[in-house]
């Protein structure tokens, strides 16, 4: 005889555990449509005008940080842009990110946008950061000592390939 149960209940969750999107959350989405009509706003431009166009977005955001984080992504941003100058910048999500044909590989995150206590680096699975069968994909960033800087600049590459 077939089950009564909602699905809620078959798989032990209800309704009520489940609060929707935080407000983090919601404004991440919110700012991801945002780029979406910029870049269709854009069709009519030549490459390196949607280039430019896309790296000023990524300025103009880290423009708009808490200092702390802005200190840190300016400088990521450096790092970055010079270490793998194929990727290009672009927004995801309201955050920095590095695309290799449009497809992001890396990303940073402000401690700011999910209230969390550090700022990350995170690397998607476009990055060739393969390594056995385990290995990191994002960074906490507190602050950018010169080894840090050095361990960004070759993550950076490795996963730029």
């Amino acid at each position: 005889m077939p089950s009564k149960k909602s699905p809620a209940e078959v798989s032990g969750t209800t309704t009520e555990q489940y609060g929707g999107f935080t407000a983090e959350e919601r404004a991440a989405m919110k700012a991801h449509a945002q780029e979406e009509k910029k870049t269709t706003a854009r069709r009519g431009l030549s490459r390196a005008e949607k280039e430019a166009a896309a790296e000023q977005d990524v300025l103009a955001k880290i423009a708009e940080m808490p200092e702390a984080d802005r200190v840190l992504a300016e400088r990521i941003h450096e790092i970055v842009t010079t270490a793998a100058p194929d990727l290009a910048p672009k927004l995801w999500y309201g955050m920095p990110a590095y695309a290799r044909d449009g497809k992001v590989v890396c990303h940073f995150q402000s401690a700011e946008k999910f209230k969390s206590r550090y700022a990350t680096l995170g690397f998607s699975d476009q990055a060739a950061l393969d390594d056995g069968a385990l290995w990191p994909t994002s960074f906490a960033v507190r602050e950018l000592t010169a080894a840090a800087e050095d361990r960004i600049r070759a993550l950076v590459e490795k996963a730029a390939g």
